[in-house]
């Protein structure tokens, strides 16, 4: 088929999915908590069932991304197991017994005129979620829009797109339990790239807000096409202080993880900073740590001349986002020049400080405009499951709207509702 015949196709197709999903949101956001948190524990229940058929579809994605010569981080994030499974199916029953927000009051408030005034929680509608290699988004984002009372249009990556039709099908057998429409959640049909584009077009206003989880790319292009707003996930520019009070015994196992528990998350450490003061007594055994687990260093000149190991950094590492075993390290003269390093490279997703004196924290807590600020833990709890949220969509790096972990509050938006008995204004 030609380009000129597939493209109008696929228009067709997505104007049908974004036609589908606006009667799938109306029929959710008038579901009761009851209905949604029954689809939910199905869905998590046809995970387990489906066990088998979820990994068998996994291994022909993980079979064709090792076939195209796909790095080990891609791979990492691609890949499912029963460990993951499970993973999976805690998060989607967490979520279904999370307190329903739709109809929450946020505050009131009464006038002097006697009308009493509620802001009160309300779905956003319909939303599209475009991701990349992680099959276990799309159980995420499925869920978590079900419990916010959201349509969702998945548009997955080619990579992964037969681990996440694996897992909408679960979810569809959740919500056909409940008794609600499976148009309230949709997988993209086509790996074809401009299906995407139709998404960021808005799907003749059907959709009301784009969630993209992925690389730069992805992410970048989303940010200059959507005619729509955009909850961006911008890359995970993750930088890890050692303060010259940090304990020594912290500073090396938080760092470690912080770096090496999985590195092709967003999460996961980037950027090593190190006092002045403790480089005699942390600097090597943190970075002696990261090494034997096989990790790469990249230092500026200070770092090369104490580690012979290490490799030299250019401009580019401060700015990079490996996602891989490889992390950039520089030492800084004070607290404040942490700051202005960080400030000035990074994405603002997550930053960790390794400090005992509570000014330090405190200062840097108050000075770093990222979206999640760590003390003395590591950067790898920045997950919307560890923050208690069941899942998450992404972590949002921008200001408006929705910032850090997205989860179901985040997905909702609100209205007010003015009680009277009769008052008319003069």
């Amino acid at each position: 088929m030609s380009t000129a015949q597939t493209v109008p196709a696929i228009k067709d197709i997505m104007a049908e999915l974004g036609r589908n999903a606006r009667k799938g949101a109306r029929a959710l956001a008038l579901a009761t908590a009851a209905q949604k948190r029954t689809a939910l524990l199905g869905a998590a229940g046809a995970i387990n069932a489906h066990r088998a058929k979820i990994l068998a579809a996994n291994a022909r994605d993980m079979a064709a991304a090792r076939e195209k010569g796909i790095s080990k981080a891609f791979l990492d994030r691609l890949e499912l197991n029963d460990q993951r499974i499970d993973g999976i199916i805690e998060a989607v029953k967490i979520i279904a017994e999370l307190p329903d927000p739709i109809g929450t009051v946020i505050s009131e408030w009464d006038r002097p005129n006697g009308l009493h005034i509620e802001r009160v929680r309300t779905p956003l509608g319909v939303i599209g979620v475009i991701f990349e290699s992680r099959p276990n988004v799309t159980a995420d984002a499925g869920a978590l829009c079900i419990k916010s009372g959201n349509a969702v249009i998945l548009r997955g990556g080619s990579d992964s797109f037969q681990s996440s039709h694996a897992l909408v099908e679960c979810l569809l057998d959740g919500l056909h339990l409940a008794g609600l429409p499976v148009e309230c959640v949709q997988l993209v049909p086509t790996t074809d790239r401009a299906a995407v584009g139709e998404m960021l077009a808005g799907l003749e206003g059907n959709i009301d807000v784009i969630v993209p989880r992925g690389g730069k790319t992805l992410v970048a292009r989303v940010q200059a096409e959507a005619r729509v707003p955009v909850f961006a996930h911008l890359e995970g520019l993750v930088h890890v202080y050692i303060d010259k009070s940090a304990d020594l015994e912290k500073a090396v196992s938080v760092t470690l993880n912080a770096k090496m528990r999985r590195t092709g998350i967003c999460g996961a450490a980037e950027t090593l900073l190190v006092h002045k003061d403790v480089v005699a007594t942390h600097l090597r055994p943190i970075l002696a740590a990261l090494m034997e687990k096989g990790c790469e260093i990249r230092g500026d000149a200070e770092v090369m001349a104490l580690v012979p190991e290490a490799k030299p950094a250019t401009e580019t590492d401060w700015r990079t986002e490996y996602e891989d075993a490889i992390i950039a390290v520089k030492i800084v003269d004070n607290l404040e020049a942490a700051i202005a390093h960080i400030e000035h490279y990074s994405s603002h997703h997550t930053e960790a400080i390794i400090a005992e004196d509570p000014e330090a924290v405190e200062k840097f807590f108050r000075e770093i405009d990222s979206a999640i600020l760590v003390h003395n833990a590591s950067t790898q709890f920045a997950d919307g499951g560890e923050f208690g949220f069941g899942g998450e969509i992404g972590i949002a790096t921008g200001k408006m709207h929705a910032r850090g972990p997205v989860g179901v509050e985040q997905l909702t938006s609100f209205k007010y509702r003015l009680r009277g008995t009769g008052q008319t204004r003069p």
